[in-house]
């Protein structure tokens, strides 16, 4: 995982703000610089691709819990469909 998408999830998807899926996510994360946005798409897509990242870190990132790293990975890979790929919802995490 890159530090952009690092700190992606430990500001954004923190159980703080995870949960508020209005819509504002998507909007937000585009508006930034380029490369940061470009940055968090590799890495997220690298995450849900099996990269290497446990559901306990996960936890520590953003103090969410989920129960193995495979439905980390489906939450994960439906946030990436709804960051890049159009989703019309945000996804929210377990609860």
């Amino acid at each position: 995982m890159n530090e952009e998408t690092e700190r992606f999830f430990r500001v954004y998807l923190t159980r703080e703000v995870a949960y508020d899926t209005i819509g504002y996510l998507r909007p937000t994360l585009h508006a930034f610089r380029d490369e940061y946005v470009r940055g968090v798409r590799e890495g997220l897509a690298e995450v849900v691709a099996g990269g290497g990242l446990s559901a306990g870190e996960y936890e520590r990132l953003t103090g969410i819990e989920f129960p193995d790293a495979a439905s980390l990975r489906r939450y994960l890979a439906d946030m990436y469909a709804y960051l890049f790929e159009e989703r019309p919802d945000q996804p929210e995490p377990p609860g």
